[in-house]
């Protein structure tokens, strides 16, 4: 294993060198049309991308404070028929190659607000928080990402559905390089493992298990010249049946009129 994974951060090693010598090779050879050409941002850079609209980081102790605002419920909805779940989330991640634990100290933290209008169920996604995840036997590190879909009403066939992307960092990967993307996410079609249990009525937090092994991996988008060496290194795309997310959730529930 050991052996596995030190040949596994050569090769990326190696892959990173080349990219980066790939690169420096184009901008020497266009350095003159270059300077001749006005400067363009990079759609793919930036802290936001790969993200989705509500993303923070940092997931420790936050609570209910990226409720959605009352405001940011549907129009005819009553805040005193919506409530915000805060949940957070441990346990383990397969995608491919990579195969990371989701610490308690670092868990994923999701927040949304759900109530009904005019008899029909709502939602409102609020914000999702991650911190990196580092990638044992390579210098890399995801973060995990919302993909801009998520639907946690559960029914009879699963418990929730939710899209995901992976920010990868590491030595010479360049910002926006992720695991799936905004037009390509993993999605994620939750079954529970462990019914709900209250743990406290008031405020009400329930725990419970949810997993899905079901769901296929794309590959890497953003990365530029690294990207088939990431790829290769994380054996992406991965082909449904060889990933897996097994979770310990925690959700704390409040009124909006107690939020």
């Amino acid at each position: 294993m050991f052996r596995a994974r030190r040949r596994l951060a050569m090769a990326l090693s190696a892959g990173v060198l080349a990219a980066t010598a790939t690169v420096g090779a184009g901008a020497g050879a266009g350095a003159a049309a270059t300077a001749a050409t006005p400067t363009q941002a990079d759609p793919h850079s930036g802290p936001g991308y790969g993200s989705g609209p509500a993303s923070t980081s940092g997931t420790r102790d936050r609570g209910f404070e990226d409720c959605p605002a009352p405001s940011e419920l549907p129009p005819g909805a009553d805040p005193a028929r919506w409530r915000c779940e805060a949940m957070t989330a441990v346990g383990r991640l397969t995608l491919g190659r990579v195969d990371v634990e989701v610490p308690a100290d670092r868990p994923l933290a999701i927040t949304f607000a759900e109530g009904t209008v005019d008899g029909e169920f709502r939602q409102v996604f609020g914000a999702m928080a991650a911190t990196p995840l580092r990638v044992r036997g390579t210098p890399l590190s995801i973060t995990p990402r919302y993909g801009g879909y998520s639907d946690f009403e559960s029914n009879d066939e699963r418990r929730g559905e939710l899209d995901l992307t992976f920010r990868i960092a590491g030595p010479g990967v360049p910002p926006g390089c992720s695991i799936g993307s905004a037009a390509d996410p993993v999605r994620l079609v939750l079954l529970e493992t462990d019914p709900p249990k209250v743990v406290t009525p008031d405020p009400l937090v329930v725990t419970f298990g949810v997993a899905d092994n079901r769901f296929a991996v794309p590959g890497t988008s953003g990365c530029g010249p690294l990207g088939p060496v990431l790829d290769r290194a994380l054996r992406l795309p991965s082909p449904a049946g060889v990933n897996g997310i097994d979770l310990d959730a925690r959700v704390a529930m409040r009124a909006y009129g107690e939020v």
